[in-house]
């Protein structure tokens, strides 16, 4: 069988592939795709632009980035021999990286050939300004550019080589030397112990060194012998054939060419794990909605510069009974689920959105998946949260320069090794940042992986997604690939959600044990009649003069109230709670505010004597006008505060003198959208997209007479006859879209942009942002056509 012909450009190579490694290399690098390119060639040049090849080699792991850096060292084209020569001990796991080299489009060219594509052997070959990862120089070959043809016919001589015809083939019987060992090991043991210490310092980089304008001895015995090389003035290198044969032909001092283990691990029983993350599952839940129920009637002002500040912060911290970084990861989780936002008025505050009220209305499963799935995706940092920007700005909470594009892929990555592990093992942190290293070591700075990495787990952990540091297995859905399968997470975590319940048990220290979680609507009155305590596995509640009248005020009448703790409480209702009601009631009121600037009406006359000689009162300013009516300067609600912080248990009025029911209306932003992620690139294409490109890529190439050998021919199309279709806009819409996941043809009109009417024959690629890119067989060209100058579209049969 005829071997087919080494290909000659990565085009040519492209041209071979098929169209699954051509659908590979388009999900490995989604920056191909936007602009679809036209032709395959257009598509290998896209391939080797600086700002592309920069964005695959961050995605290579340290093993494969090994491999790439030894390419661009090696001599081009590169033997597969000679690469796996510069690699010791990663002879067994090369040929995955050269797979993954090649699935990039990093490398091309057969094993006996390889060649690394141009721009990343630029980016990784080694230069006075660009040291090399391996720590090599220039070749012999680049250091001797300059150097005059009786200079290189000194070094053959110092060398103990004879002389040669031309510089060329001095420079090669020099490199001859330097390759062979022994050789090599001779001329060596001549030279000084001086000269030895001086290659040994040089030898595993950096390669260049400083001398004075008169070398020393040692240092011109090593330049007379070509062993270094002058590069500049009061600099020498060491050439990259004389590094390589001291250091034993590897090109890097270490290659872990495995992945670390992430252990030393603590194993859990799976259920101990499920259990405990559950239960941060439920205070995730209860978090959230203590947070956007204090805000829907006290939301924080929003900074002119956007966020919160530090005060509005620290309250928020204060309400949640959590530290402020912490408070700031619930704040952000809220904003990016979609469930808070700014309001957009004049005095901006932060309130809870509609979008919340529909999430509250979710059972508690669909709610904590929702929280996680907008967790997974969000490239917000809350972990930056009172760090200082490049330009020493500080950063707030919900505020601008919180996003970093790889937060969202570096979370997954650290969630898909949990979940990889067997179930019930924690990892330790420093494992686990040592794993997401080796995986991803050029994708952002050490210290920030780091930070990252450790607010993943800790964030992880709060959420319920691990537990005791392990990984749960009602989680594992919300990785599936390429979207969360929210439904199956939702389903397994429903088991392991205790049933909210109906009861409390009252106890005679005027507290309520909640033994679990409360039903919403028993839970509310809980939180207007009584402080919460303590949390844990059961909420301990606490009954107050202060929480009573907060319910009293909030609208609740005494009865209801009595009803309420008899209705839900498991143990007898204690006779000092019922007193407290009942006091708290006869006071409630007694004394009434209303609007003059202020008024207090009541028919008790010495309570108001009493109050007029109060000395605490003096700051109210109160006035007598009648024997049961005093005024204030103070406006109501002022006054009624004040009125409170003296023990007393006031109430507001109306100008009829009904009672004013003070349950603040809760406040609403208008309909806000979640943050848009803002990831470093742009994301994968799911399987029909990338066949339709891979599909329209290749006509492009028939279309330019460049066809490859797996793709089928395709014949120009003439132009329909008739008048152009007419459909409405959502049916043109719908088929169009239909087209692009189907890989069909279709028919449309199409009005220029001089207002006349064509027929167009279209193989769909991409239909979004008002746009259709799609294969134009009647102009055999890949085009981009605005959807509103498409006056209609019908499917065509392919004959």
């Amino acid at each position: 069988m005829t071997r087919p012909p080494a290909p000659r450009t990565l085009a040519d190579e492209l041209r071979a592939r098929s169209d699954a490694r051509l659908a590979r290399l388009l999900r490995a690098r989604a920056d191909l795709l936007s602009p679809l390119p036209g032709d395959l060639s257009q598509l290998a040049t896209r391939a080797g632009t600086r700002t592309s090849v920069l964005r695959a080699l961050e995605r290579l792991d340290t093993f494969t980035l090994r491999v790439a850096e030894a390419l661009a060292v090696a001599p081009q084209p590169c033997p597969v021999e000679t690469l796996a020569a510069l690699l010791p001990g990663g002879e067994e796991r090369l040929p995955l990286a050269l797979d993954a080299l090649r699935d990039r489009a990093l490398l091309w060219g057969r094993d006996d050939g390889l060649r690394l594509v141009r721009t990343a052997q630029e980016l990784l070959a080694p230069g006075p300004a660009r040291p090399s990862p391996t720590g090599l120089g220039p070749t012999l070959a680049e250091t001797a550019t300059g150097i005059s043809p009786s200079r290189i016919q000194e070094l053959l001589t110092g060398a103990g080589l004879p002389a040669t015809h031309d510089p060329v083939s001095a420079l090669a019987a020099l490199a001859g030397l330097f390759a062979d060992r022994d050789r090599l090991t001779a001329l060596l043991d001549q030279a000084p112990d001086a000269a030895r210490a001086v290659l040994d310092r040089l030898t595993w980089g950096p390669p260049y060194g400083e001398v004075s304008a008169r070398p020393s001895p040692p240092v011109r015995w090593l330049l007379d012998r070509a062993l270094l090389m002058p590069t500049a003035p009061g600099t020498v290198v060491l050439p990259r054939e004389v590094a390589l044969a001291l250091r034993g032909g590897r090109a890097h001092r270490e290659l872990v060419a495995e992945p670390p283990d992430p252990g030393p691990f603590v194993e859990h029983r799976p259920d101990t794990v499920d259990a405990a993350a559950a239960g941060a599952a439920q205070a995730a839940l209860a978090l959230v909605e203590q947070l956007a129920t204090g805000w829907s009637t006290d939301g924080p002002a929003v900074l002119r510069a956007g966020g919160l500040g530090a005060r509005e912060l620290k309250r928020t911290a204060v309400l949640l009974d959590v530290p402020e970084p912490e408070a700031a990861f619930w704040v952000e989780l809220a904003f990016a689920a979609g469930l808070l936002a700014p309001d957009g008025e004049a005095d901006e505050r932060c309130a809870p959105t509609p979008g919340y009220d529909e999430w509250l209305a979710l059972p508690a499963a669909e709610r904590w998946t929702a929280l996680v799935t907008a967790w997974l995706a969000t490239t917000r940092v809350p972990g930056l949260v009172g760090t200082r920007d490049s330009k020493g700005r500080l950063l707030a909470a919900l505020g601008p320069g919180l996003d970093r594009g790889p937060a969202a892929a570096l979370r997954r990555r650290v969630l898909a090794l949990l979940a990889a592990l067997p179930p019930g093992h924690a990892p330790a942190a420093e494992g686990v940042q040592r794993r997401v290293g080796w995986e991803l070591p050029r994708r952002m700075p050490e210290e920030t992986r780091i930070q990252l990495c450790d607010a993943v787990l800790a964030e992880a952990e709060r959420l319920g997604v691990t537990g005791r540091g392990a990984f749960a297995s009602f989680a594992r859905p919300l990785l599936s690939s390429p979207r969360p399968d929210g439904p199956a997470a939702a389903e397994l975590l429903r088991d392991q959600l205790p049933e909210p319940l109906d009861h409390f048990l009252l106890q005679a220290d005027l507290t309520a044990i909640a033994p679990g979680p409360l039903r919403p609507d028993v839970r509310r009155v809980m939180d207007a009649a009584a402080d919460v305590e303590s949390k844990g596995g059961a909420t301990v509640y606490r009954f107050t003069a202060g929480t009573v009248r907060r319910a009293l005020d909030a609208g609740w009448t005494p009865d209801e109230l009595h009803a309420f703790l008899a209705e839900h409480s498991r143990t007898p209702v204690p006779q000092p709670l019922s007193y407290l009601v009942d006091d708290m009631a006869r006071r409630h009121g007694r004394l009434r505010v209303g609007a003059a600037t202020s008024y207090l009406r009541c028919e008790d006359e010495a309570l108001l004597t009493q109050l007029v000689a109060d000395r605490r009162a003096a700051p109210l300013r109160l006035r007598r006008l009648a024997p049961t009516v005093l005024i204030s300067e103070l406006a109501p609600d002022t006054l009624l505060t004040r009125l409170r912080d003296l023990g007393l248990a006031p109430a507001a009025e109306t100008a009829e003198g009904a009672l004013v029911t003070l349950r603040a209306e809760a406040r609403r932003t208008p309909p806000r959208t979640p943050p848009e992620p803002a990831p470093d690139g742009p994301p994968p294409a799911d399987d029909t997209l990338l066949a339709a490109a891979v599909r329209a890529i290749r006509a492009g190439d028939h279309a330019a007479g460049a066809a490859g050998p797996s793709a089928s021919p395709t014949t120009r199309l003439a132009e329909p006859a008739g008048p152009p279709p007419r459909t409405p806009a959502v049916e043109t819409l719908a088929t169009l879209r239909a087209a692009a996941r189907a890989g069909t043809q279709v028919h449309v009109g199409y009005v220029t942009a001089d207002g006349v009417a064509a027929h167009h024959v279209l193989s769909p690629v991409r239909v979004e942002a008002g746009f259709v890119t799609a294969f134009d067989h009647t102009a055999d060209e890949i085009r981009t056509y605005p959807l509103h100058r498409v006056t209609g579209a019908v499917p065509l049969r392919s004959a």
